[in-house]
């Protein structure tokens, strides 16, 4: 009896025991939450010492920081109606200075002075906070102040910048998630088993899952900086994977009652079967996020962090507090019954997709031609990775309503010279000439603008403006020709050391952080696929196949980004809008999770088809029959996920667009042509060699991932 099957039983038996238990871990994580919770940020710092990094350092070493000079942010007012120099326009200023300044918040900026626009009609207010939420009243008092019909008044900078991706990410926690994802999954639930309360206990496990989960980031967070997204990525993947773990336990308990099995016993059968391929597949999938942990940035290891504690939470809930609700519902389970889909769902309680079997069988009749038409198209979907292009979601992605695009807006068209984000180059040992003359070159270049000098002993520090958004394709390209070209032509034979540093530098150490490490990144994972799924069916024959199917949904999900992310191509139809770059973490981030969730639908596919293989000796009989045995339940599960991650493809945020859109569409195309088309056809052509383990491998051991019903069972059902 494994450990599975062992936990199942002893839930079920003792149910009120289990209740305590995690009753008291939720009270404890509703208290972490509420206690320990904090800081998380919007920034993608990257771990170690970067340029940016140690250009930062040398500055605050040799100019230790005024507060009184500190610029974060850049206030716009302008009228069409009055100039600057009117008394009106002048006394709307001095009193939204005055009301700014009372607020506490403000710690700089003064010093520098208001700036003029050439037309007079606009003024600049620099000003500077010490976070996000200081600029969250200053937000509030240029809304109000702009509802006068005389002025318009906009903010935008690093920390206003910073305040509107939180709200947005609330926001689509919120509208897109929550309301989109939860009740969609809701529906399908209910579809798939018939039942009202068996479409509820999924969700109950994933909302208890994510609670807990929550509840360990907020220990997490005393001791390592988290992004904020880790709540969205924790909230998403927490319904994905605790109701899919769920619907297939709860669909074998309710297989092994269909064959006459006692309640009692069908939990534990469950818990021998299909729970033992949650935990396979759940470790697996946790296992595959930890390569996502050598990116050293703060946002890939934070959404790794969200997603490996959230998957380990929602498999102990599989293995222990399902069984323990199995245990005291019962056949209750199938209470409340759906009408039409309930009676067939209930009765028979897997019911064979017969739709599914007709298009297996007619792929097998020409398995060749098949295969060739599925995979060219997979193909020609992923040609336009070729295109593919990574930066980061600036403030020129964000939706028009918020402040800091507005105020974005307005510094491009009225001040186009000043920014709350500059490149900052610290030169150490540049003669005075040569830190001028780049200082001319750099005030000529129309990617910049003219820069100021200081100077402490042998380091001068040179801040020069980036045209255009800091984190957009103009200001990174600028940036790196400054490092790579302009700074070393400009240092040449001097003796001279440059560092650049600033918000776009820092950028650009974050593209390199997570590029750079994507080889490893692939090998781990494809690696540790290779060895799991030789592992669950001693044949390195199906574990290759399945990872060259993985490969080509991923493939295919790249070119489904570029093509509408940067081309266009349905961005109408869908609501999204077209960027110039894919977010820098999304590629590597669908990589893993797309293999970890794959894992699931592999294991729980390939075993039905290797038992019903062993019992009939047929490839074909065996592939058409594992894949109609079990498309009812894949189906349900791919659809979950894509509901949920469809949530986040349904929001505002850009970078988590193009996360739902890559995990949605390659999780359908997995579902539909990789399982009826290409793993059925490539199965029938390998025949026999299918289950080929070489003999240096025999000494693996036998892992019975997912154990089919007997033939006895298939005979009577």
């Amino acid at each position: 009896m494994g450990i599975t099957e062992r936990l199942a039983r002893a839930c079920s038996r003792h149910p009120r025991r289990v209740y305590l238990a995690w009753a008291g871990v939720l009270v404890l994580s509703f208290a972490a939450i509420a206690l320990l919770l904090r800081g998380l940020t919007t920034d993608a710092t990257v771990t170690g010492h970067p340029e940016s990094t140690r250009a930062a350092q040398l500055i605050a070493r040799s100019f230790p920081p005024d507060p009184r000079e500190l610029v974060t942010d850049i206030v716009v007012v302008r009228s069409s109606r009055y100039t600057a120099a009117a008394p009106q326009f002048r006394s709307f200023v001095r009193d939204l200075a005055r009301e700014g300044l009372a607020t506490g918040k403000i710690m700089g900026g003064r010093a520098s002075g208001f700036v003029v626009s050439r037309d007079r009609h606009a003024v600049a207010i620099p000003i500077g906070v010490g976070s996000d939420s200081d600029i969250k009243p200053i937000v509030s008092i240029v809304r109000r102040a702009d509802a006068n019909p005389d002025f318009r008044v906009t903010i935008s900078g690093n920390h206003t910048i910073g305040n509107d991706f939180n709200t947005l990410s609330e926001h689509d926690l919120r509208a897109g998630e929550l309301r989109y994802g939860l009740p969609a999954a809701l529906i399908i639930l209910m579809l798939v088993f018939g039942a009202v309360v068996a479409g509820l206990v999924p969700l109950l496990m994933a909302i208890v899952s994510i609670v807990v989960a929550m509840g360990l980031v907020s220990v997490l967070s005393q001791g390592f900086d988290l992004s904020i997204f880790i709540v969205n990525m924790l909230v998403g993947m927490g319904l994905a994977l605790g109701i899919d773990y769920s619907l297939f336990v709860i669909s074998r308990y309710r297989e092994e009652r269909g064959h006459a099995v006692a309640e009692l016993d069908a939990v534990a059968a469950a818990g021998a079967t299909a729970s033992r391929a949650v935990l396979f597949s759940g470790s697996a999938f946790v296992v595959a996020l930890f390569g996502m942990l050598i990116v050293p940035t703060t946002i890939m290891r934070s959404l790794a962090a969200g997603a490996i504690l959230v998957g380990i939470v929602s498999v102990a809930t599989a293995l222990t507090l399902l069984p323990a609700v199995l245990g005291s519902l019962g056949d209750g389970v199938n209470r409340l019954r759906i009408p039409f889909v309930g009676r067939a769902s209930v009765e028979r309680s897997n019911p064979e997709g017969r739709i599914w079997r007709a298009i297996v069988e007619r792929v097998l009749r020409r398995p060749a031609l098949s295969l060739a038409a599925a995979v060219a198209l997979l193909l020609a979907t992923a040609s336009p990775i070729l295109g593919l292009h990574i930066g980061a979601s600036g403030v020129q992605t964000l939706p028009d309503r918020l402040e800091s695009k507005q105020g974005y807006l307005a510094l491009q068209q009225y001040f186009p010279q000043l920014d709350p984000s500059p490149a900052r180059i610290v030169l150490t040992g540049a003669p005075a000439g040569v830190v001028e003359k780049l200082r001319a070159q750099l005030a000529a270049d129309p990617r910049f603008g003219p820069g100021l000098v200081r100077r402490s002993g042998d380091v001068a520090e040179l801040t020069v403006p980036v045209r255009g958004d800091a984190v957009g394709k103009q200001a990174v390209a600028g940036v790196r020709d400054l490092r790579h070209r302009i700074l070393p032509r400009a240092l040449d034979g001097t003796g001279a050391d440059a560092l650049v540093g600033g918000k776009t530098a820092e950028n650009i150490d974050y593209f390199d952080a997570v590029t750079n490490p994507a080889s490893l990144v692939f090998a781990f994972v494809l690696g540790l696929s290779l060895v799991l799924l030789t592992i669950a069916f001693r044949s390195l024959v199906v574990a290759l196949t399945a990872i060259v199917l993985n490969l080509l949904s991923v493939g295919a999900a790249y070119g489904l980004l570029v093509l509408v992310c940067l081309h266009g191509v349905g961005t109408g139809i869908l609501g999204f809008q077209r960027v110039d770059a894919i977010d820098a973490w999304v590629p590597l981030f669908l990589f893993s999770v797309l293999f970890g969730l794959s894992m699931d639908y592999q294991v729980f596919l390939l075993s039905r088809i290797k038992e019903r293989y062993d019992l009939v000796g047929d490839t074909a009989e065996a592939v058409a029959s594992g894949v109609a045995s079990t498309a009812r339940i894949i189906t349900g599960a791919a659809l979950i996920i894509v509901a949920v991650f469809a949530g986040f493809a349904a929001g505002d945020l850009v970078m988590f667009q193009q996360m739902g859109l890559g995990i949605g569409g390659a999780l359908l195309i997995d579902a539909t042509i990789i399982r009826s088309v290409v793993l059925p056809s490539m199965m029938k052509l390998l025949g026999r060699r299918n289950w080929y383990l070489p003999s240096w491998l025999e000494w693996l051991p036998h892992v019975e991932v997912e154990r089919a019903p007997s033939a006895a069972q298939l005979e009577a059902g």
